[in-house]
C-alpha cells in the first residue's frame, strides 16, 4: 500500500500527522522536507531572544523522534523537483522517487526578499524557520544593533522581541503607521507607542535603497539620502504562498493553491493546507485557520470527507509593550467605533448593532472571549 505523502514538517504538516494518527495509527505516512525536520511551534520564532533562547532552544523534537512518534518515515533536507500526477509519485532532488496515494502539500510560504542593493546582502537575513533563526542569531552580536525592514505584524513582534532580549532596534517602513491593513489606526498607534516607549526606533515612510558593509557591521542608505549603521538587518515585509510546485504540476494556484472547502485540489489525491494554501477563496496566514483544516483534513484522509470551518478568526499580536488582539472584519467591513478601556482600547467594528470584528489593546484583550461570541464566522 502507498503511503500518504505530507510535504512539509512546519506547523501544518506535523499538526496533520498528528491528527491524522489520532484516528489512524497503522496506515503508512511519509514526511518530506527540504529543512531538517526538526519540530517548533513557528509562533515561538519572534519570541526566543525575550528568553535568551537559541534554535536548539526553541526546538521541542527531534525528527527521529518526531518518526517514533508519529510512526512515519520522515525524510529531511529533501526537495520534491516535481510531482508525477499521473503515476502518483514524487521525484526527488536525490535523484529518488516517493509514491503516494494521498499527497498533501504544507509547504508554508516563503519570504519577500526586499528590492535593495549593495555590497553587504549577506548581512541581511529573514526568519521564517528554526534553522532561520538560529543563523540569525549567531550573526547578531550581544547587545548588537538591527535594523528590522517592515512594520508589520512580524516586523513588530521581532523589535519587541529583540529590545527586550536587549539589542538596540530600528524599523523602517514605508507604511505612514504599523501593521497597515490589520490594525485601524487607533491601535496601531497604542502598538507603535508602546515599542516606542520601550526604546525602539521608527522610521516610517521610508524605505532602505542600499546595504553596504562598513567598519563595524552594515551601513543602511535611506531613500532621503540618510544613513544608519547596524550589525545587521532582518528583513520582514512580507511573506509569499509557495505555490510553484503545484503550478508546475498543473495544480490551480491563485493568491495559494487553490482547494475547496475539503481541501482538495482538482486532483482527487492532492490536497493542500497551511499557508499555501487558499481554501475556497481565502489565502489566511495564521495558526487558527491552519489549526482548524489539519483536523478537517486529517477526517478526510480517514475516509470521513469533512468541509473545514472557520468561525471568529482573531489573531493574537506577541507584543507585550502593547498587548494586541484582532478579528480584522471580512470584506468591506462595517464603521470602526473607538472606546476607552481601562488600561487600553476597545475598538469595536459594527454595521448596525452587528459585530464585524474588533481591535484590542492592553487590558482590554481580556474581552477577547466575550467579543468572539458576537462575531459572525468567517466561513461557516
Amino acid at each position: 500500500m502507498d503511503p500518504i505523502v505530507i510535504v512539509g514538517t512546519g506547523l501544518a504538516g506535523y499538526t496533520l500527522a498528528r491528527e491524522f494518527r489520532k484516528l489512524d495509527s497503522q496506515t503508512p505516512l511519509v514526511l518530506i522536507t527540504s529543512d531538517d525536520g526538526r519540530n517548533y511551534s513557528k509562533p515561538m520564532l519572534s519570541t526566543g531572544f525575550a528568553k535568551n533562547k537559541d534554535a536548539d532552544g526553541l526546538a521541542m523534537q527531534s525528527p527521529e523522534v518526531m518518526a517514533e512518534q508519529l510512526n512515519a518515515r520522515i525524510l529531511t533536507s529533501i526537495q520534491v523537483n516535481s510531482i508525477d500526477r499521473a503515476g502518483k509519485r514524487l521525484l526527488l532532488n536525490n535523484g529518488l522517487e516517493e509514491a503516494y496515494s494521498k499527497l498533501v502539500l504544507a509547504q508554508g510560504a516563503e519570504t519577500i526578499k526586499p528590492p535593495v542593493g549593495g555590497d553587504a546582502l549577506d548581512k541581511v537575513f529573514s526568519v521564517n524557520d528554526l534553522q532561520d533563526y538560529g543563523k540569525f542569531r549567531k550573526a547578531l552580536p550581544e547587545s548588537g544593533k538591527v535594523a528590522i525592514l517592515g512594520a508589520g505584524l512580524i516586523g513588530c513582534e521581532f523589535a519587541n522581541d529583540l529590545r527586550t532580549g536587549g539589542y538596540e532596534v530600528t524599523v523602517i517602513a514605508p507604511s505612514s503607521s504599523v501593521m497597515p491593513g490589520l490594525l485601524p489606526s487607533a491601535a496601531a498607534d497604542a502598538v507603535k507607542t508602546g515599542l516606542t516607549e520601550i526604546g525602539v526606533e521608527f522610521y516610517l515612510e521610508q524605505y532602505v535603497t542600499e546595504v553596504n558593509q562598513a567598519d563595524n557591521g552594515v551601513s543602511l542608505t535611506l531613500d532621503n539620502g540618510n544613513a544608519l549603521e547596524v550589525d545587521v538587518v532582518l528583513s520582514a515585509i512580507g511573506l509569499r504562498p509557495r505555490t510553484a510546485l503545484a503550478g508546475e504540476s498543473g495544480l490551480k494556484v491563485n493568491k495559494g493553491i487553490c482547494v475547496n472547502r475539503a481541501l482538495a485540489t482538482e486532483d482527487s489525491n492532492i490536497y493542500a493546507l497551511g499557508d499555501c494554501a487558499e481554501v475556497d477563496g481565502l489565502n489566511l496566514l495564521y495558526v487558527m485557520p491552519l489549526m482548524a483544516c489539519a483536523r478537517a483534513l486529517a477526517k478526510t484522509l480517514y475516509g470521513d470527507e469533512t468541509s473545514v470551518i472557520y468561525g471568529a478568526m482573531p489573531v493574537t499580536v506577541k507584543t507585550p509593550a502593547c498587548p494586541v488582539i484582532v478579528s480584522p472584519p471580512a470584506g468591506n467591513g462595517g464603521e470602526w467605533q473607538i472606546e476607552n478601556a481601562e488600561g487600553g482600547l476597545r475598538i469595536l467594528n459594527k454595521k448596525g448593532d452587528k459585530l464585524l470584528g474588533y481591535a484590542l489593546t492592553g487590558s482590554a484583550v481580556s474581552e477577547r472571549m466575550k467579543l468572539n461570541k458576537l462575531l459572525p464566522a468567517v466561513m461557516p
